[in-house]
């Protein structure tokens, strides 16, 4: 997991969790202390969408990315 910083230039590695809910809810928990709407992202795979599910029951948003959709320079 990576966080951005609202100003800042680059994500800060976070550290990583378990693909569980209880996991998921601990760490919406500890980022939204003041239940500040967040946003989230993940990259489409084996994870489904229960992750997503379970962020905007929360209220949050979260956005799937998946990675061969992403517009990228012919160069890249």
């Amino acid at each position: 997991m990576a966080v951005a910083d609202t100003g800042q230039s680059k994500p800060r590695y976070y550290g990583e969790i378990a693909n569980t809910p209880e996991a998921v809810a601990k760490l919406v928990k500890r980022q939204s202390p003041g239940g500040e709407v967040l946003s989230f992202c993940y990259e489409a795979g084996p994870c489904g969408y229960g992750i997503h599910r379970q962020l905007t029951q929360l209220g949050h948003d979260c956005t799937v990315v998946t990675p061969s959709l992403v517009s990228r320079k012919a160069s890249d």
